[in-house]
């Protein structure tokens, strides 16, 4: 597989992605040492095709002690910025490296597409680039949500459909229950529709309209209405809410880990908030693998960023969402 990566994107690139390249590279030599007797061989497993300033970027890799065996880079003049217009930016920055990362995608020379940029740019990359699987309203990203028994759960949409209708909650419940099955690893994953109270009927008229959609619903395994303080328990696997309501609760889980490291509070439970551990989150509709990461991403976040584009692909992530539509 080769996966793609935005070697300009997020506020400390391309350093920090180019240390998630090596510390991707020893933890797979490691896991292939172990798995062959100790003998150490070459990583051929991910290739990653890189974007960015061709000279910065080899010139970090050489500083890293980064072998650049199964490693291409692909020159780019133009950066999209943080600030920046979405659509805007993508149209006249075509030599951009997430302009160029998606041109790259969408002609198959590679398998997944990964950066900690400009979120609106990634979602404007993948409708216009790869575009939205067909049958598919609304594509959407999730969130992981730390649950109290140590597992996580997948809440959706986190943010990008502020205002939906209730055939998006439905098919969100979709693409959020295969997401949970392939790469979360929970068989027959519980959905549960965020509202203010557990009974039918309850919640404004979206809630009240996607209710008996999602109950009649045979591809996933609808329990009913989840509340509030349910998010963090093991009450429901995939969560859906409009994205408003999702990136609310996703901007007040992340505030948790803040205040409890600043409180100097030590909780196993506490520590599955820091989000580098999870890397970033897919892009749920598009027609090949988008992984968008947070634009403070560290070299963990970076590792695991490829680390679950490697996994969608392994498991055709892609082609399960088009036979279950």
């Amino acid at each position: 597989m080769n996966i793609g990566l935005d070697m300009m994107g997020g506020d400390f690139a391309p350093l920090e992605a180019v240390k998630g390249i090596k510390l991707l590279r020893e933890k797979l030599q490691h896991s292939q040492a172990a798995s062959s007797g100790g003998q150490r061989s070459p990583v051929k497993d991910i290739e990653l095709t890189l974007f960015g300033d061709e000279a910065v970027i080899n010139q970090m890799l050489a500083e890293n002690g980064v072998d650049k065996a199964g490693i291409h880079v692909v020159h780019t003049t133009q950066v999209i910025d943080m600030h920046e217009h979405p659509t805007k930016a993508f149209r006249e920055k075509q030599d951009s490296s997430i302009a160029v990362g998606f041109g790259y995608l969408a002609k198959g020379l590679t398998d997944a597409f990964i950066s900690a940029g400009n979120t609106g740019a990634m979602m404007v990359g993948s409708l216009f680039s790869i575009k939205a699987i067909e049958g598919i309203q609304r594509p959407t990203i999730g969130a992981y949500m730390p649950r109290e028994n140590g597992q996580l759960g997948w809440l959706l949409d986190a943010g990008i459909n502020s205002d939906c209708k209730p055939e998006n909650l439905v098919q969100f419940a979709l693409l959020g229950s295969i997401f949970a099955e392939q790469v979360l690893n929970i068989p027959n994953p519980k959905v549960g529709l965020i509202n203010i109270g557990e009974e039918e009927g309850k919640g404004n008229l979206l809630a009240q309209a996607a209710y008996p959609l999602l109950k009649e619903s045979t591809g996933i395994n609808f329990i009913g209405n989840i509340e509030g303080r349910d998010v963090f328990l093991d009450k429901s696997d995939v969560m859906i809410c409009d994205g408003f309501t999702g990136n609310v609760i996703l901007k007040l889980a992340e505030s948790i880990h803040g205040l409890a490291q600043r409180r100097n509070i030590k909780d196993e439970f506490f520590d599955m908030f820091e989000f580098e551990q999870y890397g970033g989150v897919p892009v749920l509709g598009v027609n090949k693998p988008v992984i968008i990461g947070h634009g403070i991403s560290h070299a963990k976040a970076f590792m695991n960023m490829i680390n679950i584009a490697a996994k969608m692909i392994e498991k055709d992530v892609i082609g399960m969402i088009k036979a279950r539509l």
